[in-house]
């Protein structure tokens, strides 16, 4: 039998021999036990959010290989803090060197130092802070070594207790409250002054009367 290359996506920790998994492997013979065993091993970091896996099976002596793909990094920070939108939140660097080492591995990022900058770099268009201050100083400090230890494994990341990020989620929906009130204001005064935005439809009736009146 020939290599059979099956791709599904899961969610982290939790694949199991159902269905996509099952019924596409039962044809090879393959252990699909030990199959969604390694998968929920390897994907057990990223628990609540669906992860690509790519599963090779190897026809002629029934093994295979497990390749998984990694959510995007702003999924993985907004998992870690249960939050929908991100925007304006302060976070502790931990969390980002946390994200890191968990994307390492599907990045281009050839140290640890530039895998952290890389996901400082998301957090940048993510207008979220680290610390109190902004992505890019956080950047300079990774290049000044001042993250290392943590990144090294000799200095134990310390993360938010249930309080504190209760703080940081109940911030986050009052800014997203804030921006929404702030968006319909905008609208309501803009129908007040008449200087409401077109729709791209009014937009385009304007111009075919506009030919119209040419022709």
């Amino acid at each position: 039998m020939p290599e059979t290359i099956v791709s599904a996506l899961v969610e982290g920790g939790k694949a199991s021999a159902g269905p996509p998994i099952g019924p596409a492997l039962g044809p090879t013979g393959v252990n699909i036990g030990e199959v969604v065993k390694e998968i929920n091993d390897k994907t057990q970091d990223f628990k609540g959010i669906q992860v690509p896996v790519e599963i090779i099976v190897d026809g002629a002596n029934k093994t295979f290989k497990i390749k998984v793909g990694s959510p995007p990094v702003s999924a993985l920070l907004k998992k870690e803090f249960g939050i929908e939108t991100m925007r304006g939140v302060d976070i502790p660097i931990d969390y980002a060197i946390k994200v890191a080492k968990m994307k390492k591995d599907n990045m281009l990022a050839n140290s640890d130092r530039a895998a952290l900058k890389e996901v400082l770099g998301t957090c940048v268009s993510m207008d979220v802070t680290i610390n109190g201050k902004s992505p890019r100083n956080a950047q300079k400090e990774v290049d000044q070594g001042k993250y290392d230890a943590k990144l090294e494994g000799k200095e134990e990341l310390v993360f938010l207790s249930g309080d504190d990020m209760a703080k940081i989620k109940d911030h986050a929906k009052k800014l997203e409250a804030e921006k929404a009130k702030q968006a319909e204001e905008k609208a309501e005064a803009a129908k007040e002054t008449g200087t409401e935005e077109e729709k791209p439809e009014d937009t385009k009736a304007k111009d075919a009367k506009s030919k119209e009146k040419k022709k």
